[in-house]
């Protein structure tokens, strides 16, 4: 017998939407910046928010099946992560900018090390062992490093122009390789190789069916939730950044914190496969989020950079380039066996806990 279709929970409709009414009453009502005693309820409510895109993003994917469900989750936090970051490109001043590279950067070191550390520490302590397929780590990881190197490495070496800047046609060509190259990987992922992307779990139905209704539903929430969690983090910005500058830390914190809460979704979605012994629906997610991040957001800041005449700092210090390689190399250990444990995510979260060490105490 043919389990009964799930209704939309009345929550993940409610969620979204208080979320946008309050950010709307902070914008037009409330002084600026926030009042402290309304950070809290605000905290709450980004939550409430990340959770609801979630149970969208997941109602997406046991409809459409992997990997789709995953590329539609990892386009839509992206797409909302430009925008993020180009209205921050928009209202700065003329001059150089660093905000793309350290958010692209910040989501790399996260997706990478964070989020895949805890998903494989997650899941080795309660299964021991998983698997993964090795084909679409490899694959994933051979764009996203290539990609890396040539937007926040390469930058530092060249001779065009002084500083760790690229010249506009060298830009250009970046832009237009990180477009082909995601472009080819999708293809791979979703025509050519798909099976490479398909979590075993998934030939294993156990969840109730999901109607036209619920899904149509949760195609028309998770844009509407992801929104409401990003204009809900441009809000709570302006104290963050705030107290990170009275703290006399970093700038490039600031792109931490705004990579941290972007990528809330996707970590909690990643997290929660893990834990359901799904892991190769956890590195789907994760590393389709870290690839669409920086595969989307380099060539259109490249493009505004340019129409701005701004200069587009990308070249990572030598630190951070170090920890970038080291991160490369430790996820390609750690997933290109196809079996993974918990001492694997431990390495993970230490390379995490020194990127966040490095950022805060360069």
């Amino acid at each position: 017998m043919s389990k009964p279709a799930v209704p939309t929970p009345l929550w993940t409709v409610l969620a979204p939407v208080v979320t946008l009414g309050f950010v709307a009453l902070e914008m037009t009502a409330l002084p600026h910046p926030m009042p402290g005693w309304l950070i809290l309820p605000a905290a709450v409510l980004l939550f409430a928010a990340v959770f609801s895109s979630v149970h969208h993003a997941e109602t997406i994917a046991h409809r459409l099946g992997q990997p789709f469900g995953s590329i539609v989750l990892a386009l839509s936090v992206t797409l909302i992560e430009v925008s993020l970051i180009v209205s921050l490109l928009l209202s700065a001043s003329e001059g150089e900018s660093t905000v793309a590279r350290d958010t692209v950067f910040a989501a790399i070191m996260i997706v990478l090390n964070g989020i895949v550390g805890l998903c494989l520490l997650i899941g080795g302590v309660r299964y021991h062992r998983q698997t993964v397929q090795a084909h679409s780590a490899t694959a994933a990881l051979g764009v996203l490093g290539t990609l890396a190197v040539l937007a926040l490495v390469l930058p530092n070496y060249t001779k065009a122009v002084p500083g760790p800047l690229y010249a506009p046609t060298q830009l250009i060509f970046v832009a237009v390789v990180s477009i082909a190259l995601y472009g080819f990987f999708l293809h791979a992922q979703t025509v050519r190789h798909r099976d490479d992307f398909q979590d075993p779990a998934d030939a294993e139905p156990e969840h109730a069916p999901v109607s036209r209704r619920a899904f149509l539903t949760a195609l028309g929430l998770l844009p509407l939730a992801l929104l409401a969690v990003v204009l809900l983090a441009e809000v709570l910005a302006v104290p963050v950044e705030g107290a990170i500058l009275r703290a006399g830390l970093p700038e490039a914190l600031v792109g931490v914190a705004i990579a941290l809460i972007v990528l809330m979704p996707e970590g909690v979605a990643s997290i929660r496969a893990a834990r359901a012994n799904r892991l190769q629906t956890s590195i789907n997610l994760a590393l389709g989020s870290a690839l669409a991040s920086l595969s989307l957001t380099i060539p259109t800041v490249a493009l505004i950079s340019l129409a701005l005449g701004q200069d587009l700092i990308l070249g990572l210090d030598a630190e951070h380039i170090v920890l970038l390689i080291l991160s490369l190399f430790m996820a390609t250990l750690s997933l290109a066996t196809g079996r993974t444990t918990s001492l694997q995510g431990g390495i993970h979260l230490v390379i995490f806990g020194a990127f966040l060490t490095l950022s805060a105490i360069p």
